[in-house]
This record gives structure tokens, sequence and C-alpha cells, in this order.
């Protein structure tokens, strides 16, 4: 059986049947409190402008596989209005305002994310097929937190970075996910705009009706035509703006691939760039810890997710002597977990993002079979219709196997077991990523310990995925570079805060 025909069958052929017991009643999240528009145009100067291609693009609800709605496709030709009303804005009005000024705008944003935070939710789960608990109760009240965060750094830039004269860099190009497209949004608007730059934002192409509705609260927040401009498409979208001779910064997060073809684009020129890349997160568990709560921090670090964030623990590695007792832990765990329509209340595991990755996260969670990994799968029913996933892990793997090099992006767990915490620490940081990390166990020393030895951006303790807009986040190696959040998360949006690698300092000596 070739990879592909394996990777077809993989969730019908391994699984055991479902599993019989108690089940909850629906209880899905209204949608009748707002209404989305049919077709959604391009964002720009502070209006809605028709695409010059003249063409759209169905945006796919991933749980239904039916159409939301349809989306302009813009081109380079728009992306260049978009920057050209980002420049206007930038001189003539946004640059030279009172940073206390610019703060009360970005405040006001933060406030009509939260007066629109129940809209904004069911939306984020009907485009991208999160569960609606995870949007409702983490990416939407980051997002506002991370606006009103920066919103209080506008008029102190002087402050933070001593010596320094605080000065915008210009015109920001802006490129953002699909996992989180609300709050990675947030991440890069908000400190933008509070340094006094404009900004032209492209979200993707698969979840772009959040950046829609956001659009919507810059003209209700009646913030300056041409200070966000929203331009929607695919790749070659994407590229009009990283290639675009009049954008001063460039900020990405998605791929390692494309973040590489950006950095030889915009090699020789005058564009600082930061990139948020790929991870392949190593959650470590000794002995000494709290079993059952890693085994909850584990839980909500891979499937509650759905997998779908670079930073998911996605590899687990494990003490020796507690192998067993752990797997069988989480096998019994995984069996409890709720797999089904995103927007029921109930649901802990939602749908894949899209068919395509879909189809890769069966490609190789098939090469883990075919490698002799022993593969242990929830016995969840799964939806008739919709892209889904059963939450998966493996055990027996090593270090070579795809399923522990490669980023799966979904809910899928590769075991592997240490006996020493220097073993621990040479398997951990054996990966081209180094986004984030996770170590579990009751000795505070051994926690500083690996951490200081761990290659990652992040190292949560005992915890796992937990975010705060007053903290920097970011990664090593081909997980990127640069910080978002906290006041490091600034430095990339002024001209006079230091070179990157004045500013990586800056994150590591906080």
């Amino acid at each position: 059986m070739t990879t592909k025909e394996l990777a077809t069958t993989v969730q019908g052929t391994i699984s055991k049947p479902p599993k019989k017991g108690w089940l909850y009643a629906p209880s899905p999240e209204g949608t009748d409190h707002f209404r989305l528009k049919p077709r959604y145009e391009l964002f720009v100067g502070g209006k809605w402008v028709e695409p010059q291609s003249g063409k759209y693009f169905p945006t796919i609800n991933p749980a239904t596989e039916t159409v939301i709605a349809e989306v302009a496709e813009a081109n380079a030709e728009d992306v260049d209005r978009a920057v050209k009303a980002a420049r206007k804005a930038y001189h003539k009005v946004w640059s030279k305002m009172k940073p206390a000024e610019r703060g009360k705008y970005v405040y006001r944003i933060a406030r009509r994310i939260q007066e629109r935070a129940r809209e904004l939710a069911v939306v984020e789960t009907l485009d991208g097929g999160k569960p609606i608990k995870e949007s409702r109760d983490v990416d939407v009240p980051l997002a506002a937190a991370h606006f009103f965060h920066y919103a209080g750094w506008a008029d102190k830039l002087e402050y933070a970075f001593a010596g320094r004269r605080a000065r915008p860099i210009g015109v920001a190009g802006q490129v953002i996910p699909w996992n989180f497209p609300l709050l990675m949004a947030a991440w890069k608007l908000a400190p933008a705009l509070a340094c006094g730059n404009t900004v032209v934002l492209k979200p993707a192409e698969t979840t772009p009706l959040t950046a829609m509705i956001l659009a919507e609260i810059m003209q209700e927040c009646e913030l300056p035509e041409g200070v966000v401009n929203i331009v929607t498409g695919a790749g070659a979208t994407g590229a009009a703006i990283v290639d675009h001779p009049d954008i001063d910064k460039i900020a990405f997060t998605g791929s390692t691939g494309v973040g590489k073809r950006i950095q030889r684009a915009v090699a020789g020129t005058k564009k600082r760039v930061t990139l948020e890349l790929g991870g392949k997160a190593a959650n470590i568990v000794f002995a000494d810890a709290a079993i059952d709560q890693a085994v909850e921090g584990i839980i909500n670090g891979i499937y509650f997710n759905q997998g779908h964030v670079c930073c998911a623990g996605s590899r687990l590695l494990v003490e020796e002597s507690v192998h067993d007792l752990l797997v069988r832990k989480l096998t019994r765990r995984i069996e409890t977990l709720r797999v089904g329509d995103p927007l029921d209340k109930n649901t802990d595991v939602g749908a894949i993002n899209s068919k395509m990755q879909l189809e890769k996260i069966q490609e190789l969670v098939a090469h883990g079979v075919s490698e002799g990994c022993q593969i242990h799968q929830s016995r969840a029913q799964l939806p008739s219709r919709g892209y889904f996933f059963a939450p998966t892990f493996f055990t027996g793997v090593a270090q070579s196997h795809r399923i522990a090099q490669e980023e799966i992006f979904g809910p899928v767990l590769s075991v592997i077991t240490f006996r020493t915490p220097d073993e621990a620490v040479e398997k951990a940081n054996n990966t081209q990523y180094g986004l984030s990390a996770g170590i579990w166990t009751d000795k505070a020393a051994k926690v500083f310990w690996m951490a200081k030895r761990m290659r990652a951006g992040v190292v949560w303790a005992n915890t796992f995925n937990k975010f705060d807009a007053t903290s920097p986040f970011g990664g090593f190696k081909e997980s990127g570079f640069g910080r978002e959040g906290g006041r490091a998360g600034l430095a990339p949006y002024l001209a006079d805060a230091g070179s990157f690698a004045s500013a990586r300092s800056f994150v590591e000596a906080e």
C-alpha cells in the first residue's frame, strides 16, 4: 500500500469502534446576533473598494464544507494602492499625531473588540474550525489585551528604550496565518500603531473574516483613513507586499519555508524583518512531576487547539520510569475528548482548518504507522461532513522519524523517552526549530537548569500555551527571529530602538 493510500485509510482501519458512553446534549453557540456580508471588498484608505483584479474567492466553514462568504482577491495593483494610502496617512496624519492621541485610538479599538467579542468569537470559529470556547476564552480576550497593553505604551516610548529617540519606521507590511487570525492581527497591529507606523495587513486566505470585522471596527473607531489597510488574497498578494519598494518593515508569521523566501526577497533592501515561523515544541515530563497535571497540560498543548499552534507541544519527552503510567493516563484522557461541531460549547476538538491541511496530517500519520510507530487514537465518532481528525499519539517514536521532526499542525503527538536531564535537553534541542518548550517537575532548580539549556524562545514550567500581552514571544533557529508582545514587541517598529541583535539582547536581559 502506498503512503497516500495508507493516509486515506489510517483513521478507519487503525481506530477501534466508537466508544459508547455518556453523551452531552448539544449546546451550540447562537449565530443570530450578527450578520455576515455575502461579499467582502478590500479595505483601503478607510473605505471598502473593489479589487482591480475583479476576482473573489470563497472562504469555507471547515466543519461543514460550506461557503461562508466571498472575499476580494488583491493583486499587485491593489497592494500598491494600499501602500500609497498607508504612506499618505503616515506623512500627513499618523506620524504627526501626539503619541497620547494615538494611544486613545488604540485603546478605543480594544474596547470595541470587547464590545463585539461574542460576534468575533463565533466568526473565528466558523471560519477557522477551532472550538468556540477556545475562540471565546482565549483568542478574543488576548486580542483585546494586546491593544490595551500597547495603548498604554504609545506615549511612553522614550521610557521603553532609555537613551534612544523613539521614532516610527514608516509603513509596515504584515502577513498573518490562519491558526490565530484575530490574535495574530492584534499582535502585529497594536505595537505598530502605538509606535506611529501605518499598516498594510494581509490575513490568511482561509481565515479572512475576523480581519474584515476588524476593518469595520477601525471605521467605527474613526481611525484616520489609510492608517490600517487590509488586503485579502493568497500567496501572490503576500508576495506583492513583501516585494513592494515603499514598504519599510515586514512582519510575517507562517511557515519556515515562506519565511526563508521572504528573507531572500528583502536581502539588500532597506526593509526590516521579523519572522515568527514553525515549531516542534518539546513538552518534557520528569518522574517527579504531578502526572495528572502534566496530562492536562499535554491535552491543552496539542488537542484543545487541534495542534493548530506553531508552539504546540507536539513532542512529548517522558522520563522512562513513568512512561507506561503516563501513556495509560493519556490514553484514557483522549477518550474523554469530545470531537465535533466547533460551535458546540461542549466540543473539545473542532475541525481541521482546510482539506489541504487534513491531507497533510493524514500523510504524516501514515508515515508514522509505516515507520513502525505504535498509534493510539481516540475512538470518538467523527462527523460525516467536514474536516476532522481524531486525537492521536504515537509511542515507540525515534528522533529520526518524520513525525518527530516535521511540523504536523494537527492533533497528533509523538512520545519519546529519556533517562537523564542531559538526554532530555539533547533530544529537545535536536530539531531545526526553537520556538517553545515545556518542563514538568516539582523541582524549581531543575526547571531553571533545563530552561537555561533549552534553545527555545519561550519555556513554560508546569503549564503550557499560556500567553500574556506583557510577555515577549518569538523563536530561535528556524523558528524565526524578533519578538512580539510586551516591551520587546515595540523594538521592531521603532527606527532608533536598535538593531535586531540589540533587541534580542534586550529580550534576553529581561
